[in-house]
């Protein structure tokens, strides 16, 4: 049962179904994309179909700073006359992270710089990206507003860049997400710029797993790629945690305190109520997982923060990470009496929704897990698939169904130690197989343990627990899916 029968390696073919009928027009769509990678294009071409003109990346970022979305006077009094060409193919805007990966970050920001100019591309240290959502493209919007017509334009047709790891991506992505709640349609696709470590979701999307060792004219190629590209949908997942007194300390990006905690208690809890309760709210797009590798990325997330010298490229990183796996004692879970070594049955009773059902359903939790993950992509730590490609027969047994980005449903599976995950990671053998889930309700109990170590999108924290009380976790699909441009 651990190690299902797989068809072949290829991420693509796990994302897309194969069709015979397809194959001729497949054919062609590969060596149509070959020759678009192909195409060189001039700094001035990029400029001509990217940048926006002046006065609109001036009342932009003059907005952002002041932290206000109406234009100054002085801005709306220097639009020019129509004489000058003010159309833009696509419009781009960027965002870096300068702590990424191996904090290629500013040097990266350098050069988009130099290539679309400074007030195009945004330092995520400086500038967060609900500011540019509230007053940049709020300031575009108030242009639009009074006739502006190259501003209406630019509005509709803007996309976004993201140079960072996963988190960044998914950190953007869920500030976007907003102007869907906000009725403010339409909502910018977003491309990808991989600086991250894992990159999972830079590589389903065919934007790879690092930047080449021509950086330089790799940038210039991303940017015209993000301009031209398709675009893709992309489910996301909302997650709320209501956990008992007290707080997360130093959560990730995307996880913010929220007073609306909701547990339905129509499921039979098997912990106890806490008298009162605090919620953290969040959205990821790949994956969240609970347990050991969980741990290990609060570890090298940790050391990467405390001495960014040693993560200094995707190679090290991976190294450490390595070191941190087996240091900790996963591979040594039989041999070591730690608590926090025993499988997640112990503190963890899982509930899941099927597709096009209202109902609950208890899953168990096998004896032997320490790490469970629910994923959403095919690209999990460093583009590996620990789902696998699954045989026809074996959906059918199982009651799953080939999975993709946008079914509406989560692959729910374990990794039960060191030597497991590291089978698992070199695609030897498949992960254990729970459930596929539309959603999922998480019930942990501390007893002798007083931290569950959690992630998503690789943003890791440590999550505090109590003896006596509950801590639950609620994941749904958000209404809206989010867009993304394919890279390839």
């Amino acid at each position: 049962m651990d190690s299902p029968p797989v068809i072949g390696n290829s991420l693509t073919a796990r994302m897309i179904p194969r069709h015979s009928s397809l194959d001729s027009f497949g054919a062609m769509k590969v060596s149509l994309l070959v020759n678009l990678a192909s195409i060189r294009v001039s700094k001035e071409e990029l400029r001509q179909r990217v940048m926006l003109p002046k006065y609109l990346r001036l009342a932009i970022l003059d907005c952002i700073l002041r932290k206000d979305d109406s234009p100054s006077p002085a801005a709306s009094s220097s639009v020019t006359s129509p004489s000058e060409d003010l159309t833009r193919e696509v419009p781009l805007m960027v965002f870096v992270n300068p702590k990424s990966g191996g904090r290629q970050g500013p040097i990266i920001k350098e050069r988009l710089q130099n290539l679309i100019g400074e007030e195009q591309v945004f330092d995520l240290t400086e500038v967060k990206p609900n500011e540019f959502i509230r007053y940049g493209l709020g300031c575009l919007e108030a242009f639009a507003s009074r006739g502006d017509e190259c501003a209406k334009d630019i509005r509709e047709k803007m996309r976004i860049v993201v140079a960072g790891g996963d988190g960044t991506v998914g950190w953007v992505l869920g500030c976007l997400g907003e102007l869907n709640l906000q009725n403010r349609q339409p909502v910018p696709p977003v491309s990808i710029m991989p600086l991250g470590t894992g990159n999972d979701l830079s590589r389903s999307f065919g934007w790879g797993g690092s930047l080449p060792f021509a950086w330089k004219s790799a940038i210039k190629r991303t940017l015209h790629r993000a301009s031209v590209a398709p675009i893709s949908r992309l489910d996301s997942w909302n997650i709320l945690i209501t956990m008992p007194y007290g707080e997360i300390v130093d959560p990730p990006y995307s996880l913010k305190s929220t007073q609306e905690c909701y547990v339905d208690q129509s499921l039979e809890i098997e912990g106890e109520m806490p008298p009162s309760t605090n919620g953290y709210e969040g959205v990821f797009y790949n994956y969240f997982s609970i347990g050991m590798d969980a741990q290990v990325a609060y570890g090298f997330h940790h050391l990467r923060n405390e001495k960014p010298y040693l993560a200094n490229g995707p190679i090290a990183n991976k190294i450490i990470y390595s070191g941190y796996g087996c240091s900790q004692g996963w591979f040594l879970t039989h041999c070591i009496n730690d608590p926090g070594l025993r499988g997640l049955k112990n503190i963890m009773t899982l509930h899941i929704k099927k597709m096009d059902s209202s109902e609950w359903e208890k899953v168990p939790v096998p004896k032997s897990i320490r790490a469970v993950v629910a994923l959403n992509l095919h690209s999990y730590g460093s583009g590996r698939n620990p789902w696998g490609n699954l045989k026809q027969d074996y959906l059918e047994k199982r009651g799953f169904v080939e999975a993709s980005a946008d079914d509406g449903l989560l692959e729910i599976f374990g990794l039960k130690q060191g030597w497991h995950a590291s089978f698992v990671m070199v695609e030897l053998i498949s992960a254990k197989h729970i459930a596929q889930a539309a959603a999922i309700r998480l019930e942990i109990r501390g007893g002798e343990w007083k931290d569950a170590f959690m992630q998503m999108d690789g943003e890791p924290w440590k999550q505090p627990m109590t003896r006596d009380y509950s801590t639950f976790v609620d994941i749904k699909r958000v209404p809206h899916q989010s867009l993304v441009v394919k890279g390839d």
